[in-house]
């Protein structure tokens, strides 16, 4: 009985092997040496939704990653110069030109040569780990992990196979998730859908349009090799790429020390997504462009601090004038070029954008009256004005400290109440030197531009209240800024700022708004803010000032 059972033991088992060796084993997914495919390139950290397409050639040294439908193209050509060069084809305008499209050259270096760009990863590290539907579709899922110090990257592709034919795989979806182990949480993630896949390229392809010379990048250079080539910093198996690079010219320019590695990392974080949504919002030739400023490695919650307007409550502020709706202002208007706006000024990390807004219109009714500018305190309305509502730091109205300098007399100038300190300070002021006294206010609440403007023209600034909660805010650089993400109505306005002035840009009629998160924001401290729709809500609720 027992050699029975171990001669149907043993045949089982050499059934077995043999069904083994009849099974055979997947292939790495191999996409030869030249395709040509289109898909969406999808960022969720940093809110971007990026159709691209792209063609490679390996044997040719070279290949080409157009972005949003053709808008900006790159080109990466090994086989040029001693190290390779890269092309970026865009969109410019300037003070003298009107969206001409430009051609700008990098050159590689022996240190990080330029090689042709792939849109597909290297699958020769990857490991089959199942087969399971994605989108309807029967696919195999390939993945790679890696890990460099704290940061485990896990790289998961899925393809499909012809059947019965020699045809490389199709890919359908590729993604990255980046779990970072010293802060325990995900720290990145990015997704490719691919739509087109084929093996078809022509030399035409990969040409630069005809006619185009190209010269090189303007400005400073640190962020040129990854405006030329964006798609690099993701198809990769590295956690390091030229954004993350970018960190350490960053925190030089901005003297940033942090206090331990933990910070280090989630500021290094927050600042490669905040780039990558720079740059990919710039490529979709916007009225606008973003460029990465100061606010970089800020987190949302600290960006929230710095919107600190508190939801309106009704005032005691007079009606703006029915006869004043009469009045026909200039069509443009720019209260700078009069000296009723002083320079632009950093609130910091207070919440005390009301302040700015307040002493903005007081600084131009003063101006207005006397003809002489004078620079007034922010920092007395952060300390002084808590009696009437206002949380200095935590946020405040602007109206609530017009109250206040109407009870109180007036406010100090910045010389002689003391520096800006950017927390809640002492009150403490001279009754005797007090100036800008308030007879009464005005709400200019229509949300009707006409009534701004008119507002504009005859008293000067007006604070002003937005919906500043879009990362496009944060990051503007100049053009007429147009939000579609933006609201209008009074409870969705979270940062007051100050309106200068108006005017058309390219057809496109602006307000211009003096910002209080310093001259490295915006346009030198200001932005053009669109009109269209009343967007972002800068005609909503509007004040202006009168004094004694």
């Amino acid at each position: 009985m027992l050699t029975m059972w171990a001669m149907l033991l043993f045949a089982f088992l050499l059934f077995a092997v043999e069904e083994i060796k009849a099974t055979p084993l997947l292939a790495v997914p191999d996409f030869g040496q030249a395709y040509h495919v289109k898909g969406v390139i999808s960022l969720p950290y940093a809110e971007i939704k990026e159709p691209f397409e792209a063609w490679y050639d390996l044997k040719g040294g070279r290949s080409r990653v157009d972005y949003y439908h053709g808008q900006v193209s790159t080109y990466q050509l090994s086989a040029q110069k001693p190290a390779g060069v890269a092309y970026k084809v865009t969109p410019v305008t300037t003070e003298t030109e009107m969206n001409v499209m430009k051609c700008f050259q990098v050159n590689g270096t022996k240190e990080d040569p330029v090689l042709p760009q792939v849109a597909l990863p290297d699958t020769r590290s990857f490991q089959f780990v199942r087969t399971e539907y994605f989108g309807g579709i029967l696919c195999e899922v390939w993945q790679n992990v890696t890990q460099m110090g704290p940061k485990q990257n896990t790289y998961s592709l899925w393809v499909t196979r012809p059947e019965g034919g020699p045809s490389p795989p199709t890919p359908v979806h590729y993604e990255m998730i980046g779990y970072n182990t010293l802060l325990g949480s995900h720290y990145d993630k990015y997704l490719l859908d691919y739509t087109e896949f084929s093996t078809n390229t022509e030399d035409k392809d990969f040409s630069l349009p005809e006619g185009m010379t190209c010269g090189p990048f303007p400005g400073p250079g640190v962020e040129h090799r990854l405006l030329v080539n964006p798609i690099r910093d993701l198809l990769h198996t590295s956690p390091v790429g030229h954004a993350h690079h970018l960190f350490g010219h960053f925190k030089e320019k901005f003297a940033r020390q942090y206090k331990d590695d933990k910070e280090h990392e989630e500021r290094e974080h927050t600042f490669v997504h905040n780039v990558r949504y720079v740059h990919s919002k710039n490529r979709q030739g916007l009225t606008y462009t973003l460029a990465v400023n100061h606010l970089a490695d800020r987190s949302s919650a600290e960006l929230a601090a710095l919107r600190g307007r508190r939801h309106r409550t009704p005032n005691r502020g007079l009606p703006f004038s029915k006869e004043l709706r009469s009045v026909t202002p200039p069509e443009s208007l720019d209260w700078r070029l009069y000296g009723a706006v002083t320079p632009v000024k950093d609130q910091a990390i207070c919440g005390s954008c009301w302040s700015f807004a307040t002493a903005g219109s007081l600084e131009g009714a003063l101006f207005l009256k006397t003809g002489v500018q004078q620079v007034l305190s922010e920092q007395m309305l952060v300390d002084c004005t808590w009696g009437y509502g206002n949380n200095g730091c935590d946020g405040g109205e602007e109206w609530r400290a017009y109250e206040w300098l109407m009870k109180h007399g007036g406010i100090s100038t910045t010389d002689d109440y003391g520096a800006y300190t950017g927390m809640n300070g002492f009150c403490h002021y001279n009754t005797s030197k007090l100036t800008a006294r308030v007879k009464s206010y005005t709400n200019v609440t229509s949300g009707d531009a006409q009534a701004l403007k008119v507002a504009l023209f005859k008293n000067g600034p007006n604070a002003v209240s937005i919906d500043a909660a879009h990362k496009s805010f944060t990051f503007y650089s100049h053009g007429v800024y147009y939000e579609p993400a933006c609201k209008n109505g009074t409870d969705d306005l979270d940062h007051a700022v100050l309106a200068v002035g108006y005017g058309v840009l390219d057809n496109q009629p602006y307000w211009l708004v003096k910002n209080s998160w310093s001259s490295y924001w915006g346009n030198s401290g200001f932005i053009l803010m669109s009109m269209k729709e009343n967007n972002c809500g800068v005609a909503t609720d509007a004040t202006y000032v009168t004094l004694v």
